[in-house]
């Protein structure tokens, strides 16, 4: 007797929000190129966008940060309050830091750069759909100061996200990361994607999943961003 055929994996459902009539069509052209993602709407404002988001409701948001009028970051806010379960994922450009850090801030999961590969948007989507983050590793110590997790060996600005257990006065030892473990860590830190790393490491791409996945659970995080942000403040990484 044969086995069912295997039921085709759901595909992540996008939204772009994109002002600029030609890089929207950029964007879509690369999205349409993976079988993984279907578009289920664009909007060339924030306005448009929320407008939109009230009869459809994707998984993740493909969103410019200058939108006229309604900012990306008022959308960002809005789109958080109102449906906290679609992720926003915003596309920048690099002088824009301040106003990055107000959309993380304001609930976005992550930025791309504008002109990013199509390989590193794709993996962004996916990423952010998963509950991961997607931040450049130049901003990851500005977070990491903006949002005051001290650095070890600093004297703390305020008390670290994560409680201590009762009566400890000092954190509970981590389990140390091995040699390979802190290698993807490095090179996570410097921004390249999963395939990146796996391609400088000579690994397959799960391998290096896999290596991510020890490393959150050893680092107690959830997300690319949080493990760069505690390899920093352990001293395991410098930027």
């Amino acid at each position: 007797m044969s086995a069912a055929p295997a039921k085709p994996a759901e595909k992540i459902k996008v939204v772009v929000v994109e002002d600029q009539p030609q890089i929207l069509k950029n964007q879509l052209k690369i999205l349409a190129e993976s079988q993984e993602i279907e578009v289920i709407g664009t909007a060339l404002s924030g306005e448009a966008a929320l407008e939109l988001l009230e009869k459809k409701q994707p998984d993740v948001i493909l969103q410019d940060l200058g939108l006229p009028r309604m900012t990306g970051i008022e959308v960002t806010r809005e789109v958080k309050k109102r449906w906290p379960q679609i992720e926003v994922l915003i596309f920048t450009i690099f002088d824009e830091e301040e106003k990055v850090i107000e959309a993380v801030k304001a609930g976005a999961s992550g930025y791309l750069l504008k002109g990013a590969t199509s390989e590193k948007i794709i993996e962004a989507i996916r990423e952010v759909k998963a509950g991961g983050s997607v931040i450049q590793p130049n901003l990851a110590r500005r977070l990491l100061r903006h949002f005051h997790v001290p650095e070890e060996g600093a004297p703390p600005e305020a008390p670290y996200k994560r409680p201590l257990p009762p009566g400890n006065r000092e954190e509970p030892p981590m389990r140390p990361l091995t040699e390979r473990e802190v290698e993807i860590l490095r090179l996570i830190a410097k921004g390249l994607s999963n395939n990146e790393a796996a391609g400088v490491l000579t690994l397959s791409r799960a391998t290096v999943r896999t290596h991510l996945e020890h490393i959150y659970e050893k680092l107690e995080v959830t997300n690319r961003v949080e493990a760069v942000t505690e390899g920093l403040r352990k001293g395991l990484i410098e930027m």
